[in-house]
């Protein structure tokens, strides 16, 4: 499989539930029970699909599937649309306590992900994860506000693109710092 199948095969992991889920809540009149199904049921086959062509499914697709068929299924479950909306508080909440748990014990979860792609000092890699734990754990305080306060129409659209573009625009914020450090693809030859 060529690389650029391989990325076209996880963003179909990564966002075809989040995209189904938000068509079939505007498809079925605001219906969030349906628009779950959708989500539980795309999140099923997201995962099956990526596991079928990749012959393995990368941690944090699976994460996010299995969180989605969990708190997915859970609302369906108790028809409490309530579980479902707290998943990205307590998704992000987890990813966040993760990232400032591993630099606690001496671990960088990010040079993990990225370090065979930047040279950074240590220092830098701290900060870079610093900056993302503050980033989930916005995005959980956020997400709280949102499905609390707003309309349930508008926490489907903070959800999804809403965090997925916030998530974006805090990361390019992030390009100068990263370029700085990037990698060169090839050595230059010495003489």
């Amino acid at each position: 499989m060529t690389p650029q199948h391989r990325i076209w095969v996880r963003n179909f992991v990564d966002y075809s539930p989040l995209v189904v889920f938000l068509v079939a809540y505007f498809a079925t009149g605001r219906n969030i029970a349906d628009a779950t199904w959708g989500l539980v049921a795309g999140s099923a086959v997201a995962l099956t699909v990526g596991f079928a062509v990749e012959r393995r499914i990368a941690p944090l697709p699976l994460i996010a599937g299995g969180a989605a068929l969990i708190f997915g299924g859970l609302s369906l479950v108790f028809h409490d649309p309530r579980i479902l909306k707290i998943k990205p508080t307590v998704m992000n909440g987890l990813f966040g306590i993760a990232l400032l748990g591993g630099l606690a014990l001496g671990k960088n979860p990010i040079k993990l992900l990225l370090g065979q792609a930047f040279e950074m000092p240590l220092r830098t890699w701290r900060q870079l994860t610093i900056n993302y734990a503050l980033l989930f754990f916005g995005l959980a305080g956020l997400n709280e506000f949102v499905w609390r306060t707003q309309s349930e129409a508008t926490w489907v659209l903070f959800r999804f693109p809403g965090m997925m573009i916030l998530t974006f625009v805090f990361s390019i914020a992030h390009t100068p710092l990263l370029m700085k450090h990037i990698k060169p693809d090839d050595p230059k030859p010495t003489e």
